[in-house]
C-alpha cells in the first residue's frame, strides 16, 4: 500500500516546506504533552486539589494517545492524508482550547484526553507522508525531520510555556498551543501536497498489520526498550538536585540539555537509519544502556551528568525514529496504523519506565537506581529486537521451502 504526492509539489523546496509544517505540528504536540508536568502546582492551586490529583491530567493525555493512535489511523484509513492531518491539528487546537477554558477539574481532565487523541495518529501519518516526499533511500532522514518539532518543543517550547504559565497563569500555555496548532493547520493547507489514500485502504487492510510478527516485535521493543530512558527522565528533577547537588534553578537547564540532544538526534540521526534501520535499533539500545550505566556511576559530577543527559536525548531520538521506520517497513501495505501505534507504545513505555523507576526509589535504593532500571529495560528491549531478527531470518529461510513444496 503506497501513496504518492503530486509531482508538482514534491520539488525540494515544496517538500521542505511541507515537512516544516508537519514539524510545527510536532512542536505544538510536544509542548502540550510536557508543559503540563511543570504546571501541576498551578493547576492544583486553581482547582484546590492535590498535585497527584492534578497529575491525572498527564495520565489522561497519555490515555488519549494510546486510544487515539490506532483508532484514528484505522478508521480514517480511506481519507486523503492532507485532509486527515489538517483535521488532526484542528482537533489538537480544540483540545487545548478547551483545556485553557476548563472551569473545573472534570472538564480539564476530559479536555486533556481529547487533546491526546490526535497525538499518535498525527506523528504516525506524518511520518508516512514524509517518506512519500523524498527518495526511498532518505526515508530515515525524512522521519527524523518530522520529529524535530517534538524535540525543539523539549528544548524551547516546554521551558518557555512553563515559565509563562508560572508567571501569567497555566491557562496561557494551552492557549499558546492552540494558536500554534491553528498556524499549523494553515501551513499544512498551504504547503502539504494532496496525497490520496491508497486504493485498497480500509480498516480491515490496516488491521492486517497486526497479523505480522515483526510489527509486534517492533512495538514491544519500543514499549520495553524506550522505558529505559523514561525511567531516568521522569525523575531528572530530583536527580539534578539530590544526586548531582545543583540548585533547583539548574533543573530547566538539565531539561534543555536533554532537549538539545533530542534535537540534534532528529537533525543528524536520520543518516544512521538510512544506512541500516535495524542497525540503528540495535545501536540505539546498546548505547542507551551504556549511557545509563555511566550516568548511574557519575551522576554526582555535574559536567558528566549533563553530558550524559545530552547523549541520552540524542540516542533515544535516533532510536524512536528507527523504530518508526521499522514499523513502516514491517507493514508496507498498512503503514499508517503501524506507524501511529509506535507512539501508543512509547507512551506505554513512558508510564512503565516512570512506574518501575518509582518502585526502585520507594524501595530505598536511591535516585540513581532509576538508571539501573533503565539499563535493564534497554537490554530487555535489545533482546526482543534480537529475537525479531532471528524469527525474520528463519521465516525467510522457510519461504523457499514452502514455495518449492
Amino acid at each position: 500500500m503506497t501513496t504518492t504526492a503530486e509531482p508538482s509539489t514534491t520539488r525540494r523546496g515544496g517538500a521542505t516546506a511541507a515537512m516544516g509544517a508537519m514539524a510545527l505540528g510536532g512542536f505544538a504536540i510536544g509542548t502540550t504533552e510536557f508543559a503540563t508536568m511543570g504546571l501541576l502546582p498551578q493547576v492544583a492551586e486553581t482547582f484546590d486539589i492535590s498535585i497527584p490529583t492534578a497529575g491525572h491530567a498527564i495520565s489522561l493525555y497519555a490515555l488519549g494517545v494510546v486510544v487515539g493512535a490506532p483508532l484514528i489511523a484505522g478508521l480514517a484509513a480511506k481519507l486523503p492524508r492532507k485532509g486527515l492531518l489538517i483535521a488532526l491539528t484542528i482537533a489538537l487546537a480544540v483540545g487545548n482550547g478547551l483545556s485553557a477554558l476548563a472551569p473545573n477539574t472534570t472538564l480539564l481532565m476530559v479536555s486533556r484526553f481529547v487533546a491526546g487523541l490526535p497525538h499518535g495518529a498525527f506523528f504516525g501519518i506524518a511520518a508516512v507522508v514524509a517518506t512519500t516526499l523524498v527518495p526511498p533511500e532518505r526515508r530515515g532522514t525524512a522521519v527524523a525531520r518530522i520529529m524535530v518539532g517534538l524535540t525543539v518543543a523539549n528544548l524551547v517550547g516546554v521551558p518557555v510555556a512553563t515559565a509563562a504559565g508560572q508567571q501569567i497563569g497555566w491557562r496561557v500555555a494551552y492557549l499558546a498551543v492552540t494558536v500554534i496548532a491553528l498556524v499549523t493547520t494553515l501551513s499544512l493547507a498551504r504547503w502539504l501536497p494532496r496525497i490520496p489514500a491508497a486504493r485498497d485502504a480500509g480498516v480491515a487492510a490496516e488491521l492486517r498489520a497486526f497479523r505480522r510478527p515483526q510489527v509486534w516485535f517492533a512495538l514491544v521493543t519500543g514499549m520495553i526498550g524506550f522505558g529505559g530512558m523514561f525511567a531516568v527522565y521522569s525523575y531528572i528533577s530530583p536527580i539534578t538536585t539530590e544526586v548531582t547537588g545543583l540548585p533547583g534553578s539548574a533543573v530547566p537547564w538539565a531539561l534543555a540539555t536533554f532537549g538539545l540532544g533530542m534535537t540534534l538526534g532528529a537533525m543528524t540521526g536520520g543518516r544512521f537509519i538510512d544506512r541500516s534501520v535495524m542497525g540503528s535499533v540495535f545501536g540505539g539500545l546498546i548505547v542507551t544502556a551504556a549511557v545509563l550505566v555511566a550516568f548511574a556511576l557519575t551522576a554526582t559530577v555535574p559536567v558528566l551528568a549533563f553530558t550524559l543527559v545530552f547523549l541520552l536525548g540524542y540516542v533515544t531520538q535516533v532510536l524512536a525514529a528507527a523504530l518508526q521506520v521499522r514499523l513502516m517497513d514491517a507493514s508496507p501495505d498498512a503503514p499508517s496504523l503501524a506507524s501511529s501505534s509506535n507512539h501508543a507504545a512509547l507512551n506505554l513505555a513512558n508510564g512503565a519506565g516512570a512506574w518501575l523507576g518509582g518502585l526502585a526509589i520507594a524501595a530505598g535504593w536511591g535516585f540513581t537506581s532509576t538508571a539501573w532500571v533503565g539499563v535493564a529495560l534497554s537490554l530487555a528491549g535489545l533482546a526482543v529486537a534480537a529475537l525479531s531478527v532471528v524469527v525474520e531470518r528463519r521465516s525467510a529461510a522457510r519461504a523457499p521451502e514452502c514455495a518449492a513444496s
